[in-house]
C-alpha cells in the first residue's frame, strides 16, 4: 500500500482495477478462474477463496411477454406508472391485465476473498464479488386467485416468492465491496463508546489460543451493512460468518455437565471445526455451544481441572464479566 493513503483511499483504488477484472470473467472455472482473473488485475495483494453466500435478490426491471425490456428499473418504472394513473392502482392493475407485464429480479450471491495485509485478526482485505443472473419473476397485477396487492410496493415486490421463474440472460459478475477489516473497524467505533461486539470478537481471538493456530480469516469473513439513521447518518453493522459449510457441530451435554464430559464435548467442537477455541466463539455467533458452558468451564478451571489454556481461560472470564453477542 502507498504510505500516503489510508487503507479506505487505497481500498477505493484498486476497486477500480477490481471492477473492471468483474466485467472479464470467465462464466466457468469456479473460484480458481476467480483468483487467476483477479491476480492479473493486481498481482500484489494474492487473494483465497473463502466463501459463497446466495439465497438473496435483488429487484429488476420490467419486461412484456415477448421477453422484450420494458425498463430496466422496475421501481422507477411502477413509480410512473401509477403516476399516470392518477395514484389509482385499481386502475392501474386494470391496464396490467389487459397488457401483461412482467417483473424481473436478480438472483444473486456474494462470493467472499481475502488477502492478509498483516499478522493480525483484522489485517485483511476483504473483497465481495457478486453473481447474479436475471429471470422473470412474477406477472405485474392480480394474482391468478384474483387476489389484488394493497400497495405499489406489494405490486412490485409480492411477499410470496414466485414459484417458477424463467432464466432471461446468463449469469455475471459484478465488483461489490473492498474492505480493509481494521479500517472499517475503526470507522464504527467511538471514541466515546464502548468497543463494537464485532472489535471485541477479534480481539478475542487474537487473544486465545485460536491464533496461534491459525489465522482468523481462514475460518471467518465479515459481513458488513451500511446504512442511514433517523438522522440520515450513516451507520455500520459487521457479524462474523463462518467459513465452515454445513450445519454447526452437535454439542447434546445438558446443563451442569463438567469435568471430564465437558471436556470431551468442547473438544469434539473444535476438533470437527479445526481450531482450539472454536466451541467460544461458535457460541456468540450461531449459539451451537449455549452459554453455561462458558459459566461451567471457567468453574472448572477455578476447581484445578485445567483443560483450557490460561489465556483462553481469561477470554472467557472476561466475556462472562461483559457478555457480548455478534
Amino acid at each position: 500500500m502507498n504510505a500516503a493513503l489510508g487503507w479506505q483511499e487505497y481500498c477505493k483504488t484498486l476497486a477500480l482495477r477490481f471492477q473492471s477484472a468483474c466485467k472479464h470473467m470467465p462464466e466457468t472455472g469456479g473460484p480458481a478462474a476467480m483468483v487467476r482473473a483477479l491476480e492479473e488485475a493486481e498481482p500484489e495483494w494474492p487473494f483465497h477463496y473463502r466463501l459463497h453466500r446466495g439465497g438473496w435478490y435483488r429487484l429488476g426491471g420490467v419486461v412484456d411477454e415477448k421477453g422484450e425490456r420494458v425498463a430496466d428499473s422496475l421501481e422507477a418504472w411502477g413509480e410512473a406508472a401509477l403516476a399516470a394513473h392518477d395514484g389509482d392502482l385499481g386502475a392501474l392493475l386494470d391496464t396490467l391485465h389487459e397488457a401483461p407485464l412482467y417483473a424481473t429480479r436478480y438472483n444473486g450471491g456474494t462470493h467472499y476473498l481475502v488477502a492478509p495485509t498483516g499478522d493480525g485478526p483484522a489485517d485483511t482485505l476483504q473483497l465481495e464479488i457478486e453473481e447474479l443472473q436475471e429471470t422473470r419473476a412474477h406477472r405485474l397485477g392480480r394474482a391468478a386467485d384474483g387476489s389484488e396487492p394493497s400497495s405499489l410496493a406489494e405490486l412490485i415486490d409480492p411477499p410470496s416468492a414466485p414459484a417458477h421463474q424463467q432464466i432471461i440472460a446468463p449469469h455475471f459478475f459484478q465488483f461489490r465491496r473492498l474492505t480493509h477489516i481494521g479500517s472499517a473497524l475503526e470507522r464504527m467505533t467511538s471514541p466515546a463508546s464502548d468497543a463494537a461486539p464485532i472489535q471485541r470478537f477479534l480481539d478475542d481471538w487474537h487473544e486465545s489460543s485460536a491464533d496461534t493456530q491459525s489465522a482468523f480469516n481462514n475460518h471467518w469473513v465479515i459481513a458488513f451493512r451500511e446504512y442511514l439513521d433517523r438522522y440520515r447518518m450513516p451507520q455500520y453493522r459487521a457479524r462474523p460468518i463462518p467459513i465452515a459449510s454445513g450445519k454447526p457441530p452437535e454439542f447434546d451435554l445438558e446443563a451442569g455437565a463438567n469435568g471430564l464430559k465437558l471436556h470431551e464435548a468442547l473438544r469434539a467442537v473444535d476438533r470437527e471445526i479445526g481450531y482450539p477455541m472454536a466451541w467460544f466463539f461458535h457460541m456468540l455467533t450461531d449459539k451451537a455451544v449455549p452459554h453455561w458452558v462458558a459459566r461451567t468451564a471457567v468453574e472448572d478451571a477455578l476447581n484445578g481441572f485445567a483443560y483450557l489454556p490460561q489465556r483462553d481461560v481469561g477470554v472467557v472470564r472476561n466475556w462472562l464479566h461483559r457478555p457480548y453477542a455478534v
